[in-house]
């Protein structure tokens, strides 16, 4: 019965972790608001190499992986990287360099672009993720783990 607390392939996870860059400073914590994150494997809450950390990790553990950028957030693409027309944001809104605003997407979706340089009428917004380039550390407590679905029989 114990091996159904291991992570499996689409087991479901409650966890905490801890996002650190090379140099210790934070980039993401479910700590912060002490507020566990919940996610089935292969949900795609996380990229794939992630995930991978997480297998075959058991309740109670905890552990800590170094990814570099591949493995991570993947190097930043300058075809991510638009220039936009000022007149494009609207008029009430103070473009900054370094805000991150949420763009729509054609199909409603939205992603967040950060902007990197405001000159006369041009911005200049990258939608690389701000991570990207960045060597991480995943640190990582597993809380609970419960069987996926298909240990349980199909719903």
């Amino acid at each position: 019965m114990t091996d159904t607390m291991i992570i499996g392939a689409d087991s479901e996870v409650i966890l905490h972790f801890d996002l650190k860059l090379e140099d210790g400073s934070a980039a993401d914590s479910t700590r912060v608001n002490n507020k566990p994150a919940k996610m089935v494997m292969g949900d795609g809450s996380l990229t794939a190499n992630f995930e991978a950390c997480l297998l075959g990790l058991k309740k109670g553990d905890k552990k800590a992986f170094t990814l570099n950028a591949n493995d991570a957030f993947g190097e930043p693409n300058p075809n991510n990287v638009y220039y936009m027309e000022k007149s494009r944001f609207g008029s009430d809104l103070k473009i900054e360099e370094g805000m991150i605003l949420a763009f729509s997407q054609p199909d409603g979706s939205e992603i967040p672009g950060i902007i990197r340089s405001v000159a006369g009428d041009s911005v200049t917004v990258d939608f690389n993720h701000p991570l990207a380039g960045q060597t991480v550390i995943f640190d990582v407590e597993i809380i609970d783990v419960n069987p996926g679905n298909s240990q349980q029989g199909e719903k």
